[in-house]
């Protein structure tokens, strides 16, 4: 029996997301935030961190994030070959990497291994939606299978000229973004296309050296950073080669600026944007092309439209897109955080922690079944 076929059995699904707010769905914490100058050198820019956490904490963070994704074998063969290829590193990331290991004294080659760890394994959901007055609202949960993550999670205001250029959310030593805006321009947020097996991920190391293909998410502050508007921010999104494939979720301020664009490692594999005119007022992305059936235990696609069509068009702003990502299992146990955002309202962007099993059926009114999680789908 599925999840919804449980659910139905007890209540509507619209009671569901009626309900949110008495439930620990709601449960999260505000991250703290910093401001990285970009008029400063590259160095010197993650200074800032130090302000927030202690060198010694983050080195011991890094060391778990590296050893539970990279085995301890890999890394010790490879670390002569990362120390090799730093000098292929584009800036400004040589440089604010190079720092990194300067701030908090660790080696050059684990904070390099730190920025590549965090491009492997992105589970998430992003949403994309547009009310009645074609207002953009732009959602997603990152989920990531490392618990000290929920500790590392920082929101970034990236400072130029002394206004904010861009804003996003990142952990603590991450130099790219998964989740970010452009203020009053796009939003963007990207989620992870397929799995990479081991190999794979070194292939996908030596076409970001080498061949001067992009980390997705360096791609996506790249684009935070330099984009016009939302058709150029799209643009750059599905042209510029990566080192892996990908989903880029982008919303604009103008009624229909909303897209999923699914990336190949050379370009784009498909282009899907809102129709709103024709009932497509919102689109959902998970880790699954959006034209195939997720695997069979994954059902938050599945959740999520339920979700959003209880709720309806009339009703979507910041508050009811938060109840929808809170709903079971589209957030789960290793949902690290929960972002919304508009970019034509970009003082109202909000990110909150969600503490482990704050999501899971447990915490669910009593008539709710106590489904498996969908994570045991994937195998990291």
């Amino acid at each position: 029996m599925t999840n919804f076929q449980s659910l139905e059995r007890g209540t509507t699904f619209s009671a569901l997301v009626l309900l949110c707010p008495l439930m620990a769905c709601q449960i999260g914490f505000a991250p703290p935030s910093v401001n990285i100058n970009l008029n400063e050198p590259p160095e010197v820019r993650w200074a800032p961190l130090l302000t927030v956490y202690d060198a010694d904490y983050l080195k011991k963070a890094a060391a778990e994030v590296i050893d539970t994704t990279v085995p301890k074998w890999v890394h010790h063969a490879v670390a002569p070959v990362v120390e090799a290829l730093e000098k292929y590193l584009p800036p400004p990331y040589a440089g604010e990497i190079r720092g990194l290991a300067s701030h908090f004294g660790g080696s050059l080659t684990d904070i390099i291994l730190l920025n590549f760890a965090y491009e492997i394994s992105a589970f998430c959901t992003s949403i994309v939606a547009q009310d009645t007055s074609g207002r953009l609202y732009h959602g997603r949960n990152l989920d990531y299978p490392h618990d000290v993550l929920r500790n590392l999670t920082i929101n970034i205001l990236f400072v130029k000229n002394g206004t904010v250029a861009y804003r996003g959310t990142s952990f603590a030593g991450y130099v790219g973004l998964w989740t970010g805006q452009s203020p009053n321009k796009f939003t963007i947020s990207g989620d992870q296309r397929g799995k990479d097996h081991l190999w794979d991920w070194w292939k996908n190391w030596v076409s970001a050296f080498l061949l001067k293909s992009s980390p997705v998410s360096w791609l996506l502050r790249e684009t935070l950073e330099e984009g016009a508007n939302f058709q150029d921010a799209v643009l750059r999104l599905a042209k510029i080669p990566l080192i892996t494939s990908v989903y880029y979720i982008v919303a604009g301020v103008k009624p229909g600026e909303g897209v999923v664009v699914t990336r190949n490692r050379n370009g784009p594999a498909d282009i899907w944007p809102l129709d709103p005119l024709n009932g497509g007022w919102f689109r959902v992305e998970t880790n699954f092309d959006h034209w195939v059936t997720p695997a069979a235990k994954d059902v938050r696609r599945d959740t999520a439209n339920k979700a959003l069509n209880a709720t309806g068009q009339d009703n979507i702003n910041m508050d009811t897109l938060y109840k929808v990502l809170s709903v079971y299992p589209v957030c789960n146990s290793i949902t690290v955080y929960t972002t919304t955002m508009s970019a034509a309202s970009p003082e109202k962007y909000n990110n909150m922690v969600r503490p482990k099993l704050s999501c899971e059926p447990e915490n669910w009114p009593k008539w709710a079944d106590q489904a498996s999680p969908w994570e045991d789908v994937f195998m990291w």
